[in-house]
């Protein structure tokens, strides 16, 4: 069985990995602080040397989603990260990854279902409980 990424040609494969390795540079610097915006698909695309349509529609091609949809699948894993392993306030993580708090909050309930507040309290609790 073949996939849509067996069909790639070499360089659809090389401007997906480029666009994972800028992606995955441009969040570290977001969760470290080192970023004062996030990056917008016109920006990776510059990075690149492609056009941002050229650059989504290879991303979809490739993977079989968006380039927002990675973008966002990424943030929430850090964004759990953040949750689980630091002692910074919900507004502060919010703030560290360019969100208004309000915001935050409701892009990560949206994903995970639950609250920034409520997802940090029940994992806590399993954590204590496994210890």
């Amino acid at each position: 069985m073949t996939t849509e990424k067996d069909k790639a040609s070499v360089r659809q494969k090389e401007i997906v990995a480029q666009y994972l390795h800028e992606l995955d540079k441009h969040l570290t610097d977001l969760k470290n602080g080192m970023a004062d915006k996030t990056f917008e698909i016109k920006d990776l695309a510059e990075l690149l040397f492609v056009s941002p349509k050229h650059l989504s529609n290879t991303i979809q091609e490739v993977l079989g989603k968006s380039p927002c949809d990675i973008y966002e699948e990424r943030l929430m894993e850090i964004s759990k990260e953040l949750l689980l392993t630091t002692n910074n306030t919900i507004s502060h993580i919010a703030q560290t990854l360019t969100f208004d708090p309000s915001n935050f909050t409701k892009f990560f309930k949206s994903y995970e279902g639950k609250t920034p507040k409520q997802f940090r309290e029940l994992n806590s609790k399993t954590e204590l409980l496994t210890k």
